[in-house]
C-alpha cells in the first residue's frame, strides 16, 4: 500500500451493491487501478465530480499493489465537458480509453501511455477531428499489443516515396515495384496507406496540418480494422458502437439533404 497522490483519468465507473461504486482510474504514477468508493451515491458526496467519466483530477488516497485501492480526496478536477455532452465524441473517447485499458495490465507504470490518452482526449474536447485522433492512437498503440510494423520504407528495397501497400508476409509496407512479391497483400487504397504511414510517426502537436477526406477516412478505417482483426483480436463494444454510429451519421446527412431539396 502507498499513501500518496497522482494525476488520473477516469476509465469507467460502475455501481457496486446499492450505495457504493467501483471506479477504474488510469493514474500517472501507479498505473490503472480499481478504486472502491464507499457511499458514492450519498447526496453531496465531495468526491463525485472527480469520479464522472471523462474527468481528469489529482487523486489522493491508498494506492494498493493488490485488491482494491481507495480514494480519500481529490483536487484539480477538470471534466472534459464537450466530450461529456456529445454522444459522438463520447464514443471515440470511450474507445480510446478502452483500448488503453486492454493494452497494458493493471498497476503497470506507463506515464507515456497516460500522457498519450490525456492528449487524445484534450484534442477531442477542443473540437479536433475525433476520427483522425482515434486512428493515430490505434496505429501508435499497436506495439503495446506486441505488434511491430515497419511503416517507414519498403521492406524489400527501402524506398520511402511513392505508392505503398501493407504486407503481412513482410510485416510492413511494400512499394509499388514490389507488390507482386505478396499476392495476399492488403490491396489497400494507396492514399489511405499514405496517411497510416504518417499516423504511425506523427505527434498530436502536428494535427492541425492533417486533413483527410471522407472517402479516405473510410479506407483508413477498413485497413486499421483488418490490422486489428489480424494481429490484436480485441473486439470492443465501444468500437462496434462507433461502426453503428457511422450509419446513423450517414442517415442523418441523407435526411438533411432530402429536407433541403
Amino acid at each position: 500500500m502507498v499513501l500518496g497522490e497522482s494525476k488520473g483519468l477516469v476509465l469507467f465507473a460502475k455501481d457496486y451493491k446499492e450505495k457504493d461504486k467501483l471506479v477504474k482510474i488510469f493514474t500517472e504514477s501507479f498505473g490503472k487501478q480499481m478504486f472502491f468508493i464507499k457511499n458514492a451515491h450519498r447526496k453531496n458526496n465531495p468526491l463525485m465530480p472527480a469520479l464522472l467519466p471523462f474527468t481528469q483530477a489529482v487523486y489522493i488516497g491508498d494506492f494498493r499493489t493488490e485488491g482494491l485501492s481507495f480514494i480519500n480526496s481529490s483536487k484539480e478536477v477538470k471534466p472534459f465537458l464537450t466530450i461529456q455532452q456529445d454522444i459522438f465524441l463520447n464514443a471515440y473517447a470511450t474507445y480510446i480509453l478502452n483500448l488503453a485499458d486492454k493494452a497494458i495490465e493493471d498497476r503497470v507504470y506507463d506515464p507515456g501511455l497516460f500522457s498519450f490518452c490525456m492528449q487524445a482526449l484534450e484534442l477531442i474536447d477542443e473540437g479536433k477531428d475525433p476520427e483522425v485522433i482515434t486512428n493515430i492512437f490505434e496505429i501508435q498503440i499497436l506495439h503495446r499489443f506486441g505488434v511491430a510494423i515497419d511503416w517507414r520504407s519498403c521492406r524489400v528495397c527501402g524506398q520511402t516515396q511513392g505508392r505503398f501497400d501493407y504486407s503481412s508476409k513482410y510485416s510492413g509496407v511494400l512499394c509499388e515495384a514490389h507488390w507482386a512479391m505478396d499476392d495476399r497483400r492488403y490491396h489497400g487504397d494507396p492514399r489511405a496507406i499514405h496517411f497510416i504511414r504518417l499516423f504511425s510517426a506523427v505527434s498530436y502537436d502536428k494535427l492541425n496540418k492533417i486533413e483527410v477526406g471522407t472517402e479516405t477516412k473510410a479506407q483508413i478505417r477498413k485497413i486499421i480494422d483488418e490490422l486489428y482483426d489480424e494481429y490484436v483480436g480485441v473486439h470492443l463494444k465501444s468500437k462496434k458502437f462507433i461502426d453503428q454510429m457511422k450509419t446513423w451519421e450517414n442517415t442523418l446527412k441523407e435526411k438533411r439533404q432530402d429536407d433541403e431539396s
